[in-house]
């Protein structure tokens, strides 16, 4: 393949980070909407089809592209061509095999897989996502070999074309399909298909990407065979599968015992069930959000990371690693404790047709902003350790946080005083246990021990602090304009206490001195940033 301009390995995951944050951005866009269309019911169908989904996604997308990608860009470095279109040619083939089975298992397993989940409505959500699941196996093997090749324009473009679909097209079926008054779990295949066909779009786009950018002439050498090349690509992201995998399955497992346990512990109907389910999914979106947007910040800092350790320039691993976690506390603490703090302001911001859902889900978020600082401290760590080469180690903390979870909600959800809100306490704990380990294990593999006080004081003071003010303009204002539209007051108190938080936290973060110039050093206009803030 050819390009006009050769991408900086920096430049290209620049690239991919914008793309991740415009796909996030348009993801909220299409999730608010969605869950005010959807209700807490048609909200619990969508998602069990959606954790189908992510598990396969998973184990076709974590591992396999990122040792296609590998293996191309080593190919490539010693000018071997025709191994590059070998490697292409034998791994979409594994890649269609996948998607095969997953479409299958989807599709003609669609009553086995509803019962599996306690969840039968859920039917037409899981169909209509089924083709998805055999196009993005094949759009990853291309993604793949075209950032092997140093190339993430294809990669960026079709994620953000995925991320219209659904907004443009999934949107607008879940609203005609509500408005016709259908049914909850038909408007949840409708919001599905959406993702479906936004992924047949971006099929299509990157296989014409290919098309017209083959590279030309002829190569002389000579690749290995078939079976060679597929072992070489097992080999290197069957590990990295299992690690990036394990969430999402044991996510799968949690969502069945849930909706089992309401179910046979409390004797709800599966509606019921699906009600109370569904107030915990609206908040579990909220929770997902900020480290959507945090993580990438922080990835830009492992490649250089990795370069330094390869240099055993011990020193520099150190000051890159704690500037890594420098910018996830200051970024994800405060959005833990803002979300936490204004739990249920938020959640009757963003549900404004749905306000019981939001007043059962507040509770929730309370609890989850809390766990969204240590899901950001779990992706940064897993990180960390693979770039030290522990690639093991995230799997079996990532299970052992699993096992809490798993256990906890079993016995807390089925407990009649507690049933749902078990759920967001065992996420809680799960993830406490994943960053914990994951502390642990870095501060031990790390060629110089990470000063793990030193750099979450100052932020942990901060953030508590633009809680307090956030808390407190919030109840001023909601009590100036207690008098008006009830929806109005509030969505005025907590973009307000919001607004105050921020600045609160901008001016701590400076006063102390949280952040260092040479924390932005390695992130894509950071020295600007720097110069900018007077840091030093």
């Amino acid at each position: 393949m050819s390009t006009k301009k050769k991408q900086s390995f920096l430049g290209g995951a620049a690239i991919l980070a914008s793309a991740v944050v415009i796909v996030k951005a348009i993801g909220f866009f299409y999730k608010i909407p969605l869950n005010n269309i959807l209700g807490e019911e048609g909200k619990t169908y969508f998602d069990s089809a959606y954790q189908i989904y992510n598990v396969l996604l998973s184990i076709s997308t974590a591992g396999l592209p990122l040792a296609l990608s590998k293996l191309v860009s080593e190919a490539q470095a010693r000018g071997r061509e025709n191994e590059k279109r070998r490697l292409f040619s034998t791994a979409i083939w594994i890649f269609f095999a996948l998607g095969l089975a997953g479409f299958a298992l989807m599709f003609f397993g669609t009553d086995w897989v509803a019962a599996r989940l306690h969840n039968e409505s859920a039917y037409w959500a899981i169909r209509a996502l089924s083709p998805a699941v055999f196009c993005v196996c094949l759009l990853s093997c291309m993604r793949g070999y075209t950032q092997g090749q140093g190339n993430m324009t294809p990669t960026a473009v079709s994620q953000v074309l995925e991320a219209l679909s659904k907004l443009g097209i999934g949107l607008a079926l879940a609203w005609y399909i509500f408005q016709a008054g259908m049914g909850q779990e038909l408007v949840a295949a409708g919001a599905i298909l959406g993702v479906t066909i936004g992924t047949v779009l971006s099929m299509v786009f990157v296989s014409s990407y290919l098309l017209t950018h083959r590279s030309p002439g002829e190569a002389l050498d000579v690749p290995a065979g078939r079976g060679t090349l597929a072992l070489r690509i097992l080999a290197i992201g069957i590990p990295i599968t299992l690690s990036n995998s394990a969430m999402s399955v044991i996510t799968l497992v949690d969502t069945s015992i849930v909706m089992g346990r309401l179910q046979s512990g409390l004797g709800l109907t599966e509606r019921a069930a699906a009600s109370l389910k569904g107030s915990y999914g609206y908040a579990m979106d909220m929770l997902n959000l900020p480290p959507a947007f945090v993580f990438p910040v922080t990835m830009s800092l492992i490649p250089v990371a990795a370069a330094a350790l390869a240099r055993r320039d011990h020193r520099e691993v150190d000051r890159i690693i704690s500037s890594a976690f420098r910018l996830i506390a200051i970024l994800a603490l405060p959005c833990g404790v803002g979300l936490s703090v204004l739990s249920t302001p938020i959640m009757r911001l963003v549900l404004p047709a749905q306000p019981e859902a939001a007043l059962a889900a507040g509770p929730h978020l309370q609890i989850l902003g809390l766990a969204c600082i240590f899901v950001c401290l779990m992706n940064l760590t897993n990180a960390i350790l693979q770039t030290y080469g522990k690639v093991q180690l995230p799997v079996f903390t990532v299970i052992a946080g699993g096992m809490v979870k798993i256990v906890m909600n079993y016995f807390l959800v089925g407990n009649p005083d507690i049933n749902i809100h078990g759920a967001p306490v065992s996420t809680l704990c799960c993830y406490l246990t994943i960053a914990g380990l994951n502390l642990f294990f870095v501060w031990k593999y790390s060629p110089e021990k990470p000063r793990y006080l030193a750099i979450f004081v100052k932020p942990v003071i901060a953030s508590v602090l633009m809680g307090g003010a956030a808390w407190a303009v919030h109840g001023f204002v909601s009590r100036a304009l207690s008098g008006h539209s009830a929806y109005g007051a509030n969505a005025a108190a907590t973009l307000c206490g919001i607004l105050a938080g921020v600045i609160v936290y901008a001016v701590l973060v400076v006063a102390l001195r949280i952040l260092r110039a040479e924390d932005l050093k390695t992130v894509p206009h950071g020295a600007k940033l720097a110069k900018l803030l007077h840091l030093r």
